[in-house]
């Protein structure tokens, strides 16, 4: 298919460049309620995206329809026609070179059948069962193909597994509802430890909210937990973006080099890990996948680049471009790394003495997020005094800045946890929290 495409373009003449990508994305989705298997759906999407220059302007068209040969020449009539009112830019498609070499492709994975799947989830439902306790499960797995090519002679062909197992309870007594998630998403297929971990988590965060107790209020020491990061974090993944830079409105902008945050602050992109998600040889634009140092003790070092904003930007891509079936390449992170400390959650809590853990927030990513300002209430938060957990807060919101906070860093976790298996993060304890009683 591919390779058809390219003899077509070649043979048409129209662009001076162009480069294309095809993926195929095959998915089973099983849904678990009260330990049963409720619901099973089978997906698969297969599409190309094209992109052509033609006169200095830039064309971008989609198809999904692969059946039919005479699909394949309209797809480059409408690029063609695309580009004549697309925008000029001088992209610089990258040349035939070696890639490196990326685990993503797990044999097990792929051999995982319906039955060998809903195992997984009957396990951590199992293990969640208690009275009163409502259990939703669900099992995803997924298989993908990328194959690329452009006119400079890059190619590449990928395939890629991901297996995802999360877990919910939901708690109800009264007007008291209580909620807590976890989930664990890997390439390869989990293990019986990893199941069960996720049902350790929510049952450790479902007791410990048994107990409601009245939430603090002022400027707190706050525990920000993998799950309840967000609002902390997301500031910045907008903010490095280099689509952001070349817009003006990232705070980031025109700091490279720059000491802006503590010296436990370390966030590193690297798509050359094995076994996690968001792992791959390279971009979906042909650019080798490298790993790209983003802040390093506290000290801005890059911003993530497609070949677009790149070229608008005056410098080079880093790999970090993401295409659909539809719409032109965009820039996307593969797998976000924030360098785990060596405290303990006891250490934590300790090192604390009267705050909150926020372990999940209402709201997050709505507004004006890149600005680092935030405000949000509690979904699950715990009080602690004297360095201990004494119950759930409820009515309770935190805010503060992004940026202000990450100056303050008083420590860093060492239970670092994968979300949505491309994203590692550890707990983050942050001074002058804005804590309030709602």
């Amino acid at each position: 298919m591919i390779e058809r495409v390219l003899e077509l373009a070649r043979r048409s003449g129209r662009f001076e460049g162009f480069d294309l990508l095809l993926r195929d994305e095959r998915q089973v989705g099983l849904r678990f309620e009260a330990g049963r298997l409720k619901e099973t759906t089978l997906r698969q999407e297969a599409g190309i995206n094209f992109r052509g220059v033609a006169r200095g302007k830039v064309g971008i068209a989609g198809t999904t329809d692969l059946a039919r040969p005479e699909a394949l020449a309209d797809l480059l009539e409408r690029a063609a026609h695309s580009a004549e009112q697309g925008e000029e830019c001088a992209l610089a498609f990258p040349g035939p070179v070696r890639l490196p070499s990326v685990s993503v492709f797990d044999d097990r994975a792929a051999g995982l059948g319906v039955e060998h799947l809903a195992s997984f989830g009957r396990r951590v439902a199992e293990r969640l069962k208690r009275p009163g306790w409502q259990v939703t499960a669900s099992v995803d797995r997924y298989l993908e193909t990328v194959s690329f090519a452009n006119s400079v002679g890059q190619t590449f062909t990928s395939r890629s597994t991901a297996v995802s197992v999360g877990a919910e309870v939901t708690r109800v007594k009264g007007d008291d509802v209580l909620m807590a998630y976890d989930d664990v998403t890997a390439a390869g297929v989990p293990s019986d430890a990893e199941l069960d971990a996720i049902a350790a988590s929510v049952t450790r965060r479902i007791e410990r909210g048994e107990r409601v107790v009245e939430a603090p209020d002022g400027k707190l020491p706050v525990l920000f937990t993998p799950h309840g990061s967000a609002a902390v974090l997301l500031p910045l993944h907008q903010a490095l973006s280099g689509k952001t830079v070349l817009q003006g409105i990232s705070p980031l902008g025109g700091k490279l080099d720059e000491k802006l945050f503590d010296e436990a602050f370390d966030l590193a992109d690297d798509p050359l890990l094995s076994n996690r998600v968001g792992s791959r040889p390279a971009d979906d634009e042909g650019m080798p996948s490298a790993r790209l140092r983003l802040i390093e003790r506290g000290t801005l070092r890059a911003f993530a680049y497609d070949l677009e904003t790149a070229s608008r930007a005056g410098t080079a891509s880093t790999g970090h471009g993401r295409r659909g079936t539809f719409g032109k390449p965009g820039i996307s992170f593969s797998n976000l790394v924030l360098k785990p400390g060596d405290a303990t959650e006891e250490t934590l809590l300790r090192e604390m003495g009267n705050g909150l853990v926020v372990d999940e927030l209402i709201g997050v990513g709505q507004g004006n997020v890149i600005s680092g300002a935030f405000s949000h209430p509690v979904a699950l938060a715990f009080r602690v005094e004297n360095g201990e957990i004494t119950g759930r807060v409820k009515d309770a919101a935190v805010a503060g800045n992004a940026y202000e906070l990450l100056k303050r860093i008083r420590a860093v976790g060492r239970d670092a946890k994968w979300l949505g298996g491309s994203r590692l993060v550890p707990p983050l304890l942050l001074d002058a929290v804005n804590v309030a009683r709602r």
